[in-house]
């Protein structure tokens, strides 16, 4: 590689860096003793997105947890970034879009929020929703290993919130 070309290499790599150094401290998420995240009030580009959208609170829909795993049993959720697939219509998104959100798996069960939709004919909208599954079956196996969760299922339910608590 020409040394002009390794040195902008570089200069790039270091801006990824800090911009993911600057990212993950600006989110604005404590951590609660358990590992799993604290309260986080949603971005007023979010609530106007939603409302815009027609995603009332409490509104929900199935959802693939991570793209790269649908219909897989079990599967496995790593902390930080994940892709998921809505499997159907949430407001005005339709089936097939795209959400991004975070992981975490400090706490006894995987808390994954979303905070970013992609439709698949539309632009990258600001959302708050989180995914749940009843009778705790967001509960990790106990044979998942720190910084993962084993899940028996690969689906869940995401809801629309105002606020993450």
């Amino acid at each position: 590689m020409p040394p002009d070309r390794a040195r902008r290499w570089g200069q790039r790599a270091c801006v990824v860096l800090l911009l993911a150094i600057m990212g993950c401290s600006a989110s604005g998420v404590s951590l609660r003793p358990d590992g799993s995240p604290g309260p986080q009030e949603c971005s007023e580009d979010a609530l106007k997105t939603m409302r815009i959208l027609r995603m009332r609170v409490s509104d929900s829909a199935d959802v693939e947890l991570d793209a790269n795993q649908i219909d897989a049993r079990p599967i496995t959720l790593y902390d930080g970034p994940v892709e998921s697939y809505l499997d159907s219509q949430l407001g005005m998104l339709e089936a097939g879009t795209r959400l991004y959100g975070r992981v975490w798996t400090g706490g006894p069960q995987v808390v994954v929020r979303y905070y970013e939709a992609h439709p698949p004919d539309g632009d990258v909208v600001p959302i708050c929703a989180v995914a749940r599954l009843g009778k705790g079956q967001l509960r990790k196996r106990p044979d998942s290993k720190p910084g993962t969760a084993i899940l028996d299922y690969s689906g869940a339910s995401v809801f629309v919130v105002n606020a993450f608590r």
